[in-house]
């Protein structure tokens, strides 16, 4: 979901796209804009005509309000929690599988998702074969404490580093995600014959080297019949074609998922395919609920890039966690088969004024890998959150402006989650948290 940091992928949403403390979340969780911390008042962002009507009888009803209406919850939520690892972390991020155990992760996960495959020539493909499956660990940086070997036909790599994962936690699983930001442009070749593209990609996730390794396969597919890095044209029903073909391949044993926009605006993304036909194929969908916003819009207005809800002044209608649920459930997509995804990282603009959203700017800010975007880890202490608005946080420190989620604000979502009777959290990605994984054990 995030830009590409050179040409290694990494998936998107829906463009080229300290916590505040629990109880003031709990009362600014769906309202508009609270302050915290450090900023004694924060000034509301100037309100648009559709943001100020939303309380009209005549606005969308979202999923949150159809639940208070009805005045009870759904079903019970599920306890999915999956999170993605990407092959070329261990490389400038030097994030290793061990790095999921060490940081006591491994211990909350019940699925990851291995990022990615490539998709080429119709076909799934290996991405990165040095980090996946050639790599030697030394015994220091193995999960296991003991060091790959060179022997004929043994398993390296990360590939070989989750087989040992797995074995401490049995009950972990692991998909092979394929696509991603910068290889989706495949899937429209894979999209002509859906039969042939499942049968190379079970061939390749079910490789007699590491079958073991991995119980299923994901798709993030950025996006079918419309635009991300390039543009697709296969047509509104390609999706369900390519998820339909996998799930015969695959089989009820092996777990089928996608990750899938949140463009929940008019006529937007999640219009331009029948997602509702091709969740009959999935175990369950991934839609991606962050990178709404984000300083690929240079001069702002700056904008949380993971709101759960909608806030007075919020720049574009249908862009936030609860309308991307609300749509996707009035599609007939059971809440089941969401789950609700979270970024282990911020977003941000400098040359900013204003500390509440809203305000102008003159570009990203600076960011230890690319402009315009900061791991959790580093943005906790960099510049602390002393606001929130809409059910996640934002930070103003000198003329930087960042928005993420801390501790408190997951938490909020998560009760969100709950309400909605949703599958379970994913989360992008697992190296964006600190050592001790305080994102991933605020899910719940």
């Amino acid at each position: 979901m995030l830009r590409p940091h050179g040409n290694r992928p990494r998936p998107r949403g829906l463009f080229a796209a300290t916590a505040a403390g629990a109880a003031l979340l709990a009362t600014t969780l769906f309202a508009g804009t609270a302050a915290a911390g450090t900023v004694p008042t924060a000034v509301a962002p100037k309100a648009e005509p559709a943001a100020a009507a939303q309380s009209d009888a005549s606005a969308p009803v979202s999923a949150l309000q159809q639940d208070r209406q009805a005045g009870q919850d759904t079903a019970a939520a599920g306890g999915k929690v999956v999170g993605y690892f990407t092959n070329w972390g261990v490389y400038q991020r030097n994030y290793h599988v061990k790095n999921i155990e060490t940081s006591g992760s491994a211990a909350k996960l019940t699925h990851i998702n291995y990022a990615f495959g490539n998709v080429t020539g119709g076909k799934c493909a290996i991405g990165d074969s040095y980090a996946d499956y050639d790599r030697a660990y030394d015994a220091s940086s193995s999960v296991d404490g003991k060091a790959d070997t060179w022997d004929n036909g043994a398993l390296r790599g990360n590939f070989n580093q989750l087989r040992k994962l797995k074995k401490l936690h049995p009950n972990l699983k692991v998909l092979w995600s394929f696509g991603g930001w910068t290889w989706s442009g495949g899937f429209g070749e894979a999209a002509k014959n859906p039969a042939a593209f499942a049968d190379s990609c079970y061939s390749l996730v079910k490789d007699k080297r590491w079958a073991d390794v991995f119980d299923g396969i994901d798709i993030d597919w950025e996006y079918p019949n419309d635009c991300g890095l390039t543009c697709d044209s296969s047509g509104k029903d390609a999706l369900k074609k390519v998820l339909s073909a996998l799930r015969s391949k695959f089989g009820t044993g092996n777990l089928v998922t996608a990750a899938i926009s949140a463009d929940a605006s008019s006529g937007g993304k999640l219009d331009k395919a029948d997602y509702a036909g091709a969740a009959n194929y999935v175990d369950w969908y991934n839609p991606m609920t962050y990178d709404y916003f984000g300083a690929w819009d240079a001069k702002g207005p700056t904008a949380p890039h993971s709101p759960l809800t909608a806030y007075q002044g919020i720049p574009k209608d249908g862009f936030n966690s609860d309308a991307t649920i609300t749509k996707l459930k009035k599609m007939g997509i059971p809440s089941s088969k969401l789950l609700l995804g979270i970024g282990f990282y911020g977003r941000g603009w400098t040359g900013v004024t204003q500390a509440a959203p809203g305000g102008t700017a003159t570009g990203p800010a600076g960011g230890t890998y690319e402009q315009g975007i900061e791991d959790y880890k580093v943005l906790k202490t960099k510049c602390p959150a002393n606001g929130t608005v809409a059910g996640t946080a934002y930070a103003k420190c000198g003329s930087d402006w960042w928005s993420y989620d801390t501790p408190a604000t997951i938490g909020g979502k998560m009760k969100y989650k709950q309400q909605q009777g949703l599958g379970g959290t994913f989360f992008w990605e697992l190296s964006g948290d600190t050592s001790n994984g305080e994102l991933i054990k605020a899910i719940s």
